[in-house]
């Protein structure tokens, strides 16, 4: 076949898939740059220009597929050819790219080229291929590989869908034609540039006449005027969506839109009765609910809120309305007391009012009502009535018991002749100090008063009825106790006077001041004079200075505190109240040794110390010696509860098996002269020139007198050796002894040494059989002791 065949065979091609009307097919031409053809001469043209053509290989154009094909047999897509092929088989045609070989086939002798599958648009709407011509038996390409385009052919085989199903709007009501409520929107998954498959239009299949649809848009809006929500408030809309342009055999799809109307303040309130009536007993507490009215409004949230209150009533102030805003009731509340006896009905007149108003509904009327409330107070039996809330009564405190300090007064409400029985609540009145009488209500003590102990007294007394004595009320009592002069003025302090022994004449000491508990209306006025019995022979003056206090001046000059170490000086204070109140305090004044400025040094046994003439060093070292030797005492004392401890191991078979503990406290180690242990075991080794360090040398002191001499000691240790021996004997052969090895001390102090024995074990059991006079031979630090404890029996006792 030559070219100007395949140019035939590709032109009927393309006119058969270009036979649709609106589409355009453009055709891709190629020359290949593999083998190109020699260049002929086909003629001239007007000019006489030689015409030169191209010699030129296979080519084709782009390839269009109906997609969803039904036939039985694979639908053809096209065919390939190149000028290389001769008819004799020898050129192979290869097919490579988007589902070749499994969408895609192609003959590779004559290049024919089927679709095997049908294929869908919507899952892809092209493929992209490459083709090439190849020598069969070489398998070298004959032209350069070239690429072409497989579109999938669009048919309507898809119905519009929408983007939700359903929809949910809300929308006010009472709203004006065209009030746009939502929007649809559906769409179409065939090739919208391909016909009007995809080419929506929206209708309205349910919901007319309330609502209509754009077409185009699918903007739902109203379509009927004052739709009220009180009346109908849910609406079901159906829209349908098709394609084709809503032509005949168009695919449709259908959404359901659920429309709300929304509540608007386009209703009143109203009450549900002209006139309301309560009846609420007279003892109802303040605050308390008398009852509930309430209106209805058809509206809902908060456009259904309302207030009341009261516009008119025959009782102001005793009643109140609020306003419940969980149940928008109006809630009548008891505001004053209510009295059956002087008042049985009250009559009021009550507002209730939206609270959000809408300008828009104002035309509609006025968005309020009113109502009429009629309230009966029934009577209750009620307690006894105090004609005052509280009494205040006054009283003198010297006032006689029996006396009446005043009167209550209450009443039976309910019956104005009903007898009432007085009485005192004795919680308040713990100390029985008043009673009232139980007929006529006079309050009377009891008991003497006494303001400075407590000047008001608060009681409550009670009042019942004679018919019912469960009625009981109370009412406070407040007594205040009025002061009476019954105390007399005394020393506003204790006060510690002196006078100086080289004290002047008329010169003051002290200033004195007065205390009284009594409280006179116009203040204190205390007046101050020395007691008559003294005034004869009195050392000291008083002088008042008429301000509530006085001087004590001296009478003479110099005062001898050897004479009179003490004065005491009566002073007699009285008040200006009536009856006149006095007392006498005695003020003491002692006689002190003074410096030239008057300032006090010395007072009392002091000064009789100082006139000796001894002087202050001389007393403050007076003063450490008694503290110095009252310690020394101690310490004895100390050592002597000490010695007379048991020991801490008693044993009755032999003393020297007890553990004596001493607290005795040497020099040290180097303090080798203070005790010498061989002097316990051989007295007679003592040498005689050595001297001790912690006492002076007996050489500088008289000589004294030496204890009897000691029994003659032994020659030896043995014994101690023997007393050691034996009981390390009875250690070894002890059954009951541990097994591991232990430690025993044995202290014995041996015979005949001259420090004699130091345990208490032998110690004499009283002090008063010891003899303390050897402890002056132990040097002059001890010599004080030894005068002290080993002195006679009458001087201990002096």
């Amino acid at each position: 076949m030559d070219r100007r065949k395949v140019c035939v065979l590709m032109l009927l091609w393309a006119a058969a898939h270009l036979s649709s009307p609106g589409h355009g097919l453009r055709a891709l031409r190629r020359t290949t740059g593999g083998r190109r053809g020699s260049a002929g001469l086909t003629g001239q043209d007007a000019n006489g220009v030689p015409l030169r053509r191209s010699k030129r290989g296979w080519m084709w154009n782009q390839f269009f597929l109906l997609e969803e094909y039904m036939g039985t047999d694979m639908q053809y897509v096209g065919k390939l050819h190149s000028d290389s092929d001769r008819g004799d088989g020898s050129v192979r045609y290869v097919l490579n790219g988007e589902g070749a070989g499994t969408l895609f086939k192609i003959d590779e002798k004559s290049g024919d080229i089927h679709a095997t599958k049908r294929l869908d648009r919507e899952e892809k709407a092209y493929y992209i291929l490459h083709a090439k011509a190849v020598n069969r038996l070489t398998n070298v390409a004959l032209e350069g590989e070239s690429e072409f385009v497989i579109k999938i052919h669009d048919i309507n085989d898809n119905e519009p869908r929408f983007t939700r199903d359903p929809y949910t709007a809300r929308v006010p009501e009472m709203s004006d034609i065209g009030t746009s409520v939502i929007q649809v929107t559906a769409t179409d998954a065939d090739d919208a540039t391909y016909g009007n498959s995809a080419r929506v239009v929206y209708s309205i299949l349910e919901g007319q006449p309330y609502f209509s649809v754009d077409p185009d848009t699918g903007l739902i809006k109203t379509a009927l005027p004052g739709m009220d929500r009180e009346v109908k408030e849910n609406y079901q809309v159906v829209i349908q969506a098709k394609d084709m342009a809503g032509q005949m055999g168009g695919l449709s799809g259908t959404t359901t839109v659920s429309i709300t109307l929304s509540d608007v303040n386009d209703n009143p309130p109203r009450f549900t009765k002209t006139l309301y009536e309560f009846r609420v007993p007279e003892t109802t507490e303040l605050g308390h609910a008398v009852g509930a009215i309430r209106a209805l409004d058809g509206d809902i949230g908060e456009n259904a809120e309302m207030d009341y209150r009261i516009i008119g009533s025959d009782g102001p102030g005793v009643f109140d309305v609020a306003t419940n805003r969980s149940t928008q009731e109006g809630v009548i509340v008891l505001r004053k007391p209510l009295d059956f006896e002087r008042k049985r009905q009250f009559s009021l007149r009550v507002q209730v009012e939206n609270v959000h108003l809408s300008p828009r509904f104002f035309s509609m009327g006025p968005f309020r009502d009113e109502a009429s409330v009629k309230i009966v107070v029934e009577d209750v039996d009620e307690p006894p009535v105090f004609e005052r809330a509280s009494y205040v009564m006054e009283v003198k405190e010297d006032a006689a018991r029996g006396a009446v300090i005043g009167s209550v007064s209450a009443s039976d409400p309910d019956d104005k002749s009903s007898l009432v029985r007085y009485s005192i609540d004795r919680r308040t009145d713990m100390d029985r100090v008043f009673n009232v009488h139980a007929g006529n209500g006079s309050v009377f003590i009891l008991r003497e008063l006494d303001r400075e102990e407590n000047a008001w007294h608060n009681i409550s007394v009670l009042a019942t009825e004679f018919s019912n004595p469960r009625q009981i009320s109370r009412v406070p009592v407040f007594v205040r106790v009025l002061d009476v002069n019954d105390n007399a003025p005394t020393f506003a302090t204790n006060y510690e006077t002196f006078v100086c022994e080289n004290a002047k004449a008329n010169q003051r000491i002290q200033t004195v001041s007065a205390t009284d508990p009594d409280e006179p209306l116009g203040g204190h006025r205390f007046f101050f004079s020395l007691a008559q019995e003294a005034a004869g022979k009195a050392n000291f003056s008083v002088r008042d200075n008429k301000d509530n206090t006085a001087w004590i001046l001296t009478r003479r000059n110099s005062y001898n505190s050897l004479q009179k170490s003490v004065y005491h000086v009566p002073v007699v204070i009285s008040d200006g109240e009536f009856p006149m109140q006095s007392s006498t305090s005695t003020l003491t004044i002692r006689v002190c040794t003074c410096d030239r400025e008057g300032n006090m040094k010395l007072c009392n046994a002091e000064a009789l110390t100082a006139r000796a003439g001894l002087s202050t060093g001389a007393l403050v070292a007076i003063l450490l010696c008694v503290i110095i030797l009252l310690m020394i005492v101690v310490l004895f004392a100390a050592l002597r509860r000490q010695r007379k401890k048991e020991p801490l191991i008693i044993s009755k078979e032999d003393v020297r098996d007890n553990v004596v503990s001493y607290n005795d406290e040497g020099g040290g180690e180097e303090d080798t002269q203070a005790f010498d242990i061989g002097t316990l075991r051989n007295p007679e080794a003592i040498e005689e020139s050595k001297q001790r360090r912690d006492i002076v040398p007996e050489t500088f002191y008289p000589p004294v007198r030496r204890p009897p001499a000691l029994p003659p000691a032994r020659d030896n240790n043995g014994d101690v050796r023997d007393f050691i021996d034996h009981r390390l004997q009875d250690n070894d052969s002890d059954p009951t002894a541990p097994p591991y090895d232990s430690l025993a001390t044995y202290a014995y102090e041996g015979n005949g040494s001259v420090a004699e024995s130091l345990s208490s074990l032998e110690s004499v059991t009283t002090e008063g059989d010891q003899d303390y006079n050897y402890l002056s031979e132990w040097g002059p630090r001890f010599k004080k002791l030894a005068d002290m404890y080993g002195g006679d029996d009458s001087d201990r006792d002096s």
